[in-house]
């Protein structure tokens, strides 16, 4: 049983509550957080292949030779250059960083939400940040981001020092809409995904191309390192056995829950969550997958109930008037 520290006793910098924990924290509690627990060690783990849109068994494994479809995960890498990356986390180092859960600080520029109560108020949300406007310009000439408009943008500073992390959790959907677009900055990490429901899905033989995936080591642990993958590769490992004209495949299935999809996230670059990776499947990130400091600018759009035709389509027109004037500080 952890023993929980009062707001009053917690370490200068420490922002966790309840089960959260840190490093700052750690030493005065019985357990801490952030860190893969038994059961995520035992699950089943598979590494995301960017231009396949597969997710491969890694080596070494029971599962190595084994893919399974994973869709809703888009990687753009280098969306940014390293000067536009040093100006960005400059801006970001003029303005305060709040104390966040689990080693982390944020800065929010948003409307004020009670997600439990489903209340918002615009309360002193002044828009996005002015370096933000070149990047959700740049989003547009994307097709998955063809109409993106964010309402929101939080950024989530990690450092190895403090041992951040993040659980896995789902963002919220009744405010936020289906597409959650990060741009990870200062250093690479991998976002872990899982998902809790005991049905199960299907695995399926990959050709023996799937071998010559690259590696990257972080932590020690070795991971592939989907963007560095030949496209050729790649696009080969899609098994004909997924398309054997009505022939008994060859597959394997698992429960969704002992399974993970580790995606390897580059410096500079965007991920987008859409579909079941973002309805279906948990995401989080490891404090071992934290080398060293990290910045994630995360953005939201609104859900359909305060878009176009919502309910709420008054409200969500004027925050989005607010997010686009692009004058915003942290909230």
């Amino acid at each position: 049983m952890a023993t929980l520290l009062t707001a009053s006793k917690m370490p200068l910098g420490c922002g966790c509550k309840g089960i959260r924990s840190c490093l700052l924290c750690e030493p005065l509690k019985e357990i801490g957080s952030g860190q893969l627990s038994s059961a995520e060690q035992r699950k089943a783990t598979f590494v995301y292949c960017p231009t396949s849109g597969l997710a491969v068994g890694e080596e070494s494994s029971d599962f190595s030779g084994w893919v399974l479809p994973f869709s809703g995960v888009v990687l753009i890498n280098d969306f940014v250059n390293e000067e536009e990356e040093c100006i960005m986390t400059s801006v970001m180092d003029q303005d305060t960083w709040k104390v966040s859960q689990s080693g982390r600080r944020k800065q929010d520029y948003g409307p004020n939400v009670n997600f439990k109560k489903q209340k918002l108020k615009v309360g002193h949300f002044s828009g996005l940040p002015s370096f933000s406007k070149d990047i959700v310009k740049r989003m547009e000439e994307h097709s998955v981001l063809q109409g993106f408009q964010p309402v929101e943008q939080c950024n989530l500073d990690y450092d190895p020092q403090r041992g951040s992390a993040i659980d896995p959790h789902f963002d919220d959907w009744w405010l936020w809409g289906e597409r959650l677009v990060t741009l990870n900055l200062l250093s690479e990490t991998v976002l872990t995904m899982s998902c809790d429901s005991a049905d199960k899905l299907e695995l399926f033989r990959a050709s023996s191309k799937t071998e010559n995936t690259n590696h990257t080591s972080i932590n020690g642990t070795s991971h592939k390192k989907p963007s560095m993958v030949d496209r050729e590769t790649c696009s080969t490992t899609v098994p004909s056995s997924m398309q054997n004209n009505g022939q008994d495949p060859l597959t394997r299935c698992l429960p969704f829950s002992e399974v993970q999809v580790s995606i390897y996230l580059p410096r500079r670059s965007l991920v987008i969550l859409s579909g079941d990776a973002r309805l279906k499947w948990k995401h989080a990130i490891y404090r071992e997958h934290i080398e060293h400091r990290r910045i994630c600018c995360t953005f939201r759009e609104l859900s359909a109930e305060f878009s176009a035709g919502g309910k709420e389509e008054e409200l969500g027109k004027k925050l989005l008037d607010i997010a686009l004037s692009f004058k915003g500080r942290p909230t």
